[in-house]
């Protein structure tokens, strides 16, 4: 249910220079460095720390003495389990977190990506620093542009990551990040990728996150561009009191295609994570969103909650929304919803009555949905490929932001 098929033509070759990251600590720019066994190393390290038996209470079924070892005297006082639950277990219990952990796109999306990046540059936060880095993937016709980034956060440190993905010449090609995380004790990492592509281009944004306890991670898409996006983003809330959540405004328009899935896996007690949804299509575009959280057993007091709001300007869009919420475990919540629904008669009516045709009201929405992301956009290069793939749609974008924005 989860899977998609990405085209991506063989005989595209590496962008060379095509990725562009800054970053700062504390105030003061670094040069980043390459490390590909530094986020491994780090996934290793808290292997130990994160063993199921010393995750969960003494009622959990997973520490009631087994069927197997049981003595007579303490028989009734295991748990009854099925074969498939015993086996469930069992598994579990295995998923250190470097098994456990994967990205949204899974081992070949991230495979891809990270070939064609020649390798992650490393950011690692000291305890208790500040950093914020800035990742600009330029795309360039008739190639592969792809950044990739690994984030080891260490206790208590502040990451802010600005990505953007775009192309300021119209041609053919791939554009893509891939981003790896992993939030120490008490981190605080925030990601907003904007994504601002011509048609010719795909998109791939992956991302994978590991968070310990106390860690809360937020994530921003803003999917503006590109005939085809693909957007991953898998999160393992592994440390108790940890926190996810995930915002994602996109825009379908004419016959572009995107496709978004979010898994979250809740493993630590009392864990929180949000998928908030917001978009509107036009044209003969088609959209597919999954939002999949996953309340595992021993994740108890957690809660997830998922929710989309789809504006469909057009009768000919094709929309599919799908909620999945998995639960293995008492004393959770887990919400979804979807708000789906085209443009009302009477608005229509009162727009028409007001010399604004079908196709005059649908640019409407498109551009009011350009607009808000540019003026909400985190730094000038991403506002910039907002406002460059604004004057694509229409000759007087720019004009139309005012003073404020330009």
């Amino acid at each position: 249910m989860n899977d998609a098929e990405a085209a991506v033509p063989a005989h595209l070759a590496s962008a060379p220079n095509a990725a562009r990251l800054e970053v700062e600590v504390n105030g003061k720019t670094v040069n980043p460095t390459r490390d590909a066994d530094a986020f491994e190393r780090a996934l290793d390290s808290a292997a130990g720390r994160y063993a199921l038996a010393q995750r969960l209470g003494a009622g959990d079924a997973a520490q009631q003495p087994s069927r197997q070892s049981a003595t007579p005297e303490k028989e009734l006082d295991a748990t009854a389990l099925s074969s498939y639950q015993s086996g469930a277990l069992d598994l579990e219990r295995t998923y250190t977190p470097a098994r456990a952990f994967k990205t949204g796109m899974g081992h070949e999306g991230f495979g891809y990506l990270s070939e064609v990046s020649r390798g992650p540059h490393l950011i690692a936060a000291p305890a208790h620093a500040s950093v914020c880095a800035t990742l600009h993937v330029c795309g360039a016709p008739g190639a592969a542009a792809v950044g990739a980034v690994d984030v080891v956060a260490s206790e208590g440190s502040n990451v802010s990551i600005t990505i953007a993905l775009d192309s300021p010449d119209e041609g053919e090609g791939i554009v893509g990040s891939a981003v790896r995380v992993l939030a120490g004790k008490g981190a605080r990492v925030s990601i907003a990728c904007i994504q601002t592509l011509a048609d010719g281009y795909t998109a791939l944004d992956d991302t994978g996150m590991f968070l310990a306890e106390g860690a809360q991670a937020s994530v921003r898409h803003d999917v503006l561009g590109a005939g085809a996006s693909f957007t991953g983003l898998s999160a393992d809330l592994r440390g108790d009191e940890s926190r996810a959540t995930v915002n994602v405004n996109y825009l379908g328009a004419r016959s572009q295609t995107r496709d978004f899935n979010y898994e979250i896996t809740h493993r630590g007690r009392n864990t929180e994570s949000n998928i908030s949804a917001n978009g509107v299509l036009a044209g003969e575009s088609k959209k597919c969103l999954r939002g999949t959280i996953d309340l595992t057993h021993g994740c108890k007091g957690s809660q997830g909650t998922e929710h989309e709001t789809v504006l469909l300007a057009d009768e000919r869009v094709r929309n599919k929304s799908v909620p999945v919420i998995l639960c293995d475990e008492d004393e959770v919540a887990g919400n979804h919803g979807a708000t789906i629904g085209h443009i009302r008669a009477d608005q229509l009516l009162y727009l028409t009555c007001r010399g604004i045709s079908e196709d005059a009201a649908e640019e409407l929405f498109i551009r009011a949905k350009l607009e808000d992301a540019a003026i909400a956009a985190p730094s000038r290069a991403a506002r910039a490929g907002i406002v460059r793939l604004g004057k694509r749609m229409f000759d007087d974008f720019e004009e139309s932001l005012g003073e404020e924005i330009a």
